[in-house]
């Protein structure tokens, strides 16, 4: 089998490369190594059947032949985090939307078996219902959730329209080895880690006592593998842990001082993931436990050394759109 990975370089996409390669498919990777880095897949330097592209899928000449022959397709390849989405929306909206898109057509053109298509649990919002369910009304609160959003409307409507085997996988606060190591959203693992190995206190946001479903990234790099190989096709699902963990139990867990920060708006006080579906469909279930999850990314701490130090301050400094837009 050959498989592409858009976005490969980055944390949840170079585990689904590990998945792969371990599977012994031939891997292609399409990254701009904007966030990515070329570092998460150095232990596969001598391996054969990888292939790394140093492309931007809002150019789709440039990425269109290295789809040829290709298998299947996992498209990750986005921008993240909320604050720079809403001061650049339209870098958000050519990489998260046009970008999809590009990939879809290339998807087309080759004559794929499948693409898998990472999707982000942001699209809910702040629910009503905990655990969320792939029902849950769509609630976007800032540019990233929209684009995100958008951009599985597209897969799926591919999906629909031209006959494309698809699949969007929700994806419920990721955490694991290889973690990005910036942004004051959607990293807390990398934060914290940064923060414990520099010796300073854990900025937690509000009272802590949010919780948050987090679902360790091997786990969900499975969910990826299992989607694709399966027959289900034109189907959006969540991916969870099946339990929430507020902040306050992480920073047990990881042990240090906290300093608290105000709350944002726009973020849940919960996240929690429905699994059903995934598991009646597709047979899937989350593996590894929070513990051992938080176990196995301390063992990597270093990972963390070289990462931005976030403190109050800085924090305050950089989040200041993000309350005077959606305060």
């Amino acid at each position: 089998m050959v498989s592409l990975v858009t976005g490969g370089c980055g944390f949840i996409g170079s585990h689904i490369v590990d998945r792969l390669l371990e599977e012994g498919h031939e891997v292609r990777v399409i990254d701009n190594c904007t966030t990515g880095r070329r570092a998460n897949l150095a232990h596969h330097a001598d391996n054969q059947k990888l292939t790394v592209f140093e492309l931007d899928i809002r150019d789709k000449n440039a990425i269109a032949p290295v789809f040829q022959s290709v298998d299947y397709v996992f498209h990750l390849a986005a921008l993240a985090d909320i604050v720079p989405s809403i001061q650049k929306p339209a870098e958000y909206y050519t990489s998260n939307v046009l970008g999809t898109f590009h990939v879809l057509e290339c998807a087309r053109s080759a004559g794929i078996k499948k693409l898998v298509y990472a999707a982000s649990s942001s699209c809910y919002g702040i629910p009503d219902l905990y655990p969320t369910p792939e029902t849950a009304e769509i609630r976007p609160q800032y540019p990233y959730a929209l684009t995100k959003r958008l951009g599985e409307e597209t897969v799926l409507h591919w999906g629909t329209v031209y006959g494309l085997p698809v699949v969007a996988l929700r994806l419920f606060n990721v955490y694991g080895t290889r973690s990005r190591t910036s942004g004051t959203y959607g990293a807390v693992f990398g934060v914290f880690l940064a923060q414990k190995l520099a010796g300073k206190p854990f900025t937690v946001v509000g009272t802590g006592e949010q919780t948050r479903d987090f679902t360790y990234v091997t786990d969900v790099a499975d969910a990826f593998y299992t989607a694709a190989l399966s027959d289900v096709v034109n189907e959006s699902f969540n991916v969870g842990s099946g339990g929430t963990y507020s902040v306050n139990e992480l920073c047990g867990y990881l042990g240090g001082e906290k300093v608290h920060i105000p709350k944002r708006p726009g973020e849940p006080d919960c996240t929690f993931a429905d699994v059903t579906k995934i598991e009646r469909a597709l047979g899937w279930k989350a593996g590894v436990s929070f513990e051992d999850g938080i176990k196995k990314v301390v063992e990597n701490i270093d990972y963390w050394r070289e990462a931005p130090v976030w403190t109050p301050d800085s924090i305050a400094d950089a989040t200041q759109d993000w309350f005077r837009y959606l305060s």
